[in-house]
């Protein structure tokens, strides 16, 4: 199950809502070992694309050489699909290279500023797709 904050709940949908109509795409950092996410780190999709999603090179390299620093990791990988469900496609099932990570995925399909949207979350280890509840607390 994925715990997270409605703080950072809020801040993915919003990030995906203001690249609409590009995917978005970002991380939220938490202390390694923890599986807790606390740091939102959205990041620019490189591809500008509606379809997918690339972070760009040298920021992942920025970014991990950060998440080392802080003694940190990925602990949710996210990303928004523009026209279909909340679901892992082929692509983002072979990018998944992060084991111990979330995999979020929001829908912004058939959105409009006020709702409705998909959340839903994921582990992908070795291909296999395994969805999980979410839960949205106030504060950890």
């Amino acid at each position: 199950m994925l715990t997270l904050t409605q703080e950072l709940y809020d801040r993915i949908v919003a990030h995906a809502r203001a690249d609409h109509p590009d995917e978005a795409c970002g991380i939220v950092a938490g202390p390694a070992g923890s599986d807790r996410p606390e740091r939102f780190v959205p990041m620019l999709n490189a591809a500008r694309s509606p379809t997918f999603y690339e972070f760009d090179s040298g920021d992942l390299l920025r970014l991990y050489r950060d998440l080392d620093d802080r003694d940190e990791e990925p602990v949710i990988v996210y990303h928004s699909h523009t026209a279909t469900e909340a679901y892992p496609s082929r692509t983002d099932i072979s990018y998944a290279n992060e084991p111990g990570a979330h995999y979020v995925l929001v829908s912004t399909a058939d959105t409009d500023e006020a709702g409705p949207f998909q959340f839903r979350s994921y582990r992908i280890v070795d291909g296999v797709v395994t969805e999980e509840d979410v839960k949205v607390v106030a504060a950890y």
